[in-house]
């Protein structure tokens, strides 16, 4: 039976943060809203209010919020792909790295659960086997 290695496995890590981030960042290409174009999100964008010395709306936050969580995505897959190498060059230096990505998984999936919706909840979750799985394989 065929049994990946962690280097394999930390790619497919990549691979789905990657598919992960194009869908959260074509979200924000559109303004998209799970509810559509509403009350909501055109108040959003009409109440502006001073911060810092600039003017900003809440769509303003809400549109900047995502496409933070965009970049930190992106870091998060080339991190991810970087990492797949040294973790058969040097396990022992990799193991701690992929804890963290395992928690930070973890943790994201318990907020989108919570606060957002199951969609990114489920990425988080399939993110979350490839890196157990890599984990494991670096003992």
């Amino acid at each position: 039976m065929f049994t990946p290695s962690a280097p394999i496995l930390l790619r497919v890590a990549a691979a789905i943060s990657a598919i992960f981030t194009a869908g959260h960042s074509a979200g924000g290409l559109r303004q998209w809203s799970p509810m559509g174009d509403s009350d909501v999100m055109r108040q959003m964008a009409e109440i502006h209010f001073g911060v810092m010395g600039v003017e900003r709306s809440y769509l303003d936050l809400y549109l900047g919020f995502g496409w933070s969580i965009s970049v930190a995505m992106v870091l998060q897959t080339i991190l991810l792909w970087l990492l797949a190498p040294l973790s058969s060059t040097n396990p022992a230096l990799a193991r701690p790295m992929i804890a963290a990505f395992i928690i930070a998984s973890i943790v994201s999936a318990v907020i989108a659960w919570r606060f957002i919706f199951p969609l990114p909840a489920l990425f988080s979750l399939a993110l979350l086997i490839p890196l157990v799985w890599a984990y494991l394989q670096t003992r």
